[in-house]
């Protein structure tokens, strides 16, 4: 091999190296089948959203995941792959999951988040959960939850005895 071809080789590799570790969760998915104008869209909606759709060769792809030590996400490798990059855990997840439920050629191979390899049925499981403010606001519900009730019952004994 020219070394030149190599030298763009072990680039490809270090890009994709450098943005699993910029992102907080990665996921593989097979387009094949989707028109143009379908996968446009959904690099629109990811776009929209701070994630990115890139096709990448699987050889550099599985080089990239040794180096990282994803080495179970090598198995995903078969057939033609394209990787969303997401900045948090599951937005890359939900838009792929919800995209997919109109467009069944979309394939969800496997993914990453927060550094652990996780199969497509986990991914669907981490894409259903709601995000991090979804989830705060789910947290803060239920911490004043307590104070809200006693206050409730103090304002009812307050009305009662008037």
């Amino acid at each position: 091999m020219k070394e030149a071809t190599l030298n763009l080789k072990i680039e490809q590799v270090n890009e994709v190296v450098s943005e699993m570790k910029a992102a907080g969760s990665v996921v593989v998915v097979n387009v094949i089948g989707l028109t143009v104008a379908q996968t446009m869209d959904l690099r629109k909606q990811l776009y929209a959203n701070g994630c990115s759709l890139k096709v990448v060769k699987n050889n550099i792809l599985r080089r990239a995941s040794k180096e990282m030590g994803y080495d179970d996400l090598c198995e995903s490798f078969v057939g033609p792959s394209a990787v969303a990059y997401a900045k948090d855990a599951n937005s890359a997840a939900k838009i792929i999951y919800a995209f997919a439920k109109k467009n069944e050629k979309l394939v969800v191979k496997a993914g990453v988040v927060d550094g652990k390899v996780l199969n497509a049925n986990d991914l669907k499981i981490v894409a259903s959960l709601p995000d991090k403010n979804g989830m705060l606001s789910m947290l803060l519900s239920v911490l004043q939850a307590p104070i809200r009730n006693l206050a409730c019952a103090i304002k009812a004994v307050g009305e009662k005895e008037n």
